[in-house]
């Protein structure tokens, strides 16, 4: 058995690594489009919506 495992174990925790990330950044969008509903149910407007309020 030459290096294998190294190179099986290394790309499995590329794999988890970058699965990982994916997960965080979908986690966190879906907080963050829940923060603008909030905001603007608020009142509080985004300057990109083209209302100019």
């Amino acid at each position: 058995m030459s290096h294998l495992f190294y190179v099986v174990a290394s790309y499995g925790a590329a794999a988890a690594i970058v699965f990982g990330l994916i997960l965080w950044v979908a986690i966190d969008g879906r907080a963050r489009r829940r923060e603008l509903q909030m905001l603007e149910a608020s009142g509080i407007r985004r300057r990109s919506s083209g209302d100019p309020s």
